[in-house]
């Protein structure tokens, strides 16, 4: 085997543990030794349609054992998964793919309507369906009748494993290009700074195209021979069952999912010893909701990163949670950090400025998009995360701003300036500025901030229902306030931090 890549990984780890349990999914479970096989049986698939090294393979469907054999079956070809978001509209969904041109789009229920909708099916993409059972479906006929012999490609670390999807200020997607050697050394600072061991059972129920749950949680628990319980979505009952029945020992979820836990009736005698490792990310938990599951003997340990940094950047560890209370962390075990000036001087400590990031999970750039990576780096080398952040004297971050106006509801990034361009599309609407407001179970969500035509009207309901299927829910603003004009200064440049002082509260 020449394989150094991820797509190694099922046939190196069943070496050590063939009979260990990998996946348990819709109470199934799958040993190491059966991923190895049907990984190769998956990459036979592929092969068969004409699937070859650099080649794109997309994915539509929620968590499964089998979107997590698709992506080691590609990555074992030398080829480049796309995992999709599920949550866009066919609009977003039909733009990512003309970008990354995938020569396959691997698709599971309930997302034929996207598959079928006039804007993706244009693009004439060969797809392959799942089926309503992974087990007895479509692809499951292929894998059953495929060959199990093992390709010798080989992968070094440098070659390209994925391509992950993150929307840009420009209002269009942007492709994050992680090589293997990129998510392999993420994976290794959250075994090392998460302290996962041997026996960790881990409940992956946030959405695995987002690269925190794959990267900072799927994925090292799977190279270190743990159990990953495989959920299509977080339920708090199930949640409670399962870590109850099988003893899960690794969580990882955002704020809102935290806090809905809470709320259960069972939450106050529910069996939580089990659980040793909670991770966080997306924003910062309030003080009330660490106290909560401190209560019950569980420290969360919270996280800053970014998908270009595939995603790890800083870790709060649970040691530090309270005493660091709303600091992002400290940076994983071979990330480097800078705080700069907008003159890329670097700052004192605790003075605030652009937290520039280099290491070897950092990105090297965006899919055919020369110059937004150019814009992306300094020196070619340190990624400009766009957030400003200040470091105190035992070298914690806190995030202060972002320079790029992201709102991050619920784990969810939301661009506003994506939104904004189709605000604008309503014949009613002259100019908006989204920004972010807090919300108690969110973190923040949007608010739209909209001027009209003279002798035009349009209410809350009807905007936001003329946004409804135009793009994700999720990125939806939850309030909208009409206003005569926006603010601008003399060059005539929007003021958003303006109408964000006057409406962000």
């Amino acid at each position: 085997m020449r394989d150094f890549g991820v797509g190694a990984w099922p046939a190196r780890v069943a070496r050590q543990r063939p009979h260990a349990q990998a996946f348990l999914y819709r109470d199934h479970f799958t040993t190491f030794a059966e991923v190895a096989e049907r990984t190769a049986r998956i990459a036979s698939v592929l092969r068969a349609h004409g699937i070859g090294r650099g080649d794109r393979v997309a994915y539509l469907g929620h968590n499964s054992a089998l979107f997590a054999e698709v992506l080691f079956a590609t990555a074992r070809l030398g080829a480049v998964i796309v995992p999709l978001n599920t949550r866009l509209a066919p609009r977003e969904t039909a733009y990512i793919l003309g970008d990354c041109t995938p020569s396959l789009l691997v698709w599971a229920p309930p997302f034929g309507g996207i598959v079928q909708d006039p804007q993706v099916a244009a693009l004439g993409i060969p797809t392959i369906e799942v089926g309503d059972d992974p087990f007895t479906g479509p692809l499951a006929t292929l894998i059953a009748q495929a060959s199990p012999d093992p390709i010798d490609e080989p992968i070094d670390h440098d070659d390209l494993f994925m391509i992950q999807y993150t929307s840009g200020t420009s209002g269009h997607p942007k492709g994050v290009m992680m090589s293997h050697g990129n998510v392999t050394w993420n994976v290794l600072h959250a075994i090392l700074d998460v302290d996962l061991r041997i026996g960790t059972v881990s409940l992956v129920a946030a959405p695995m195209f987002h690269t925190a749950s794959l990267n900072m949680h799927f994925l090292p628990t799977f190279l270190k021979g743990g159990l990953s319980i495989i959920e299509e979505s977080w339920r708090d009952e199930r949640v409670l069952d399962l870590i109850e029945e099988h003893r899960v020992t690794y969580l990882s979820g955002v704020t809102a999912v935290y806090e809905s836990l809470t709320r259960s009736p069972r939450w106050p005698t529910a069996d939580l010893s089990s659980v040793t490792v909670a991770m966080s990310g997306g924003s910062p938990l309030p003080e009330s909701l660490l106290m909560t599951y401190a209560a019950r003997g569980i420290a969360i340990a919270q996280a800053y990163g970014l998908t270009e940094s595939s995603p790890g950047v800083v870790i709060l560890r649970p040691q530090d949670a309270v005493r660091k209370l709303g600091s992002a962390g400290s940076p994983h075990t071979f990330v480097d950090l800078r705080i700069v000036r907008p003159d890329l001087t670097p700052v004192d400590t605790g003075e605030v400025g652009e937290v520039l990031v280099q290491g070897p999970n950092v990105t090297k750039g965006y899919w055919h998009n020369e110059p937004a990576t150019r814009a992306a780096f300094v020196d070619g080398i340190w990624l400009r995360t766009g957030d400003l952040a200040r470091m105190d004297e035992d070298g914690f971050l806190t995030i202060v701003d972002r320079l790029k106006d992201m709102i991050i509801s619920g784990g969810e990034n939301i661009y506003p300036a994506e939104v904004e361009g189709v605000i604008v599309s309503h014949p009613a609407v002259i100019e908006a500025a989204v920004i972010g407001v807090p919300d108690p179970r969110w973190g923040e969500v949007g608010r739209a901030v909209i001027a009209v035509a003279p002798g035009a009207r349009v209410t809350e309901d009807e905007l936001l229902g003329f946004l409804d299927g135009k793009i994700a829910r999720y990125k939806i603003p939850k309030s909208v306030i009409v206003v005569e004009a926006l603010p601008h200064n003399a060059a005539g440049k929007l003021l958003k931090r303006q109408v964000k002082d006057e409406f962000g509260n």
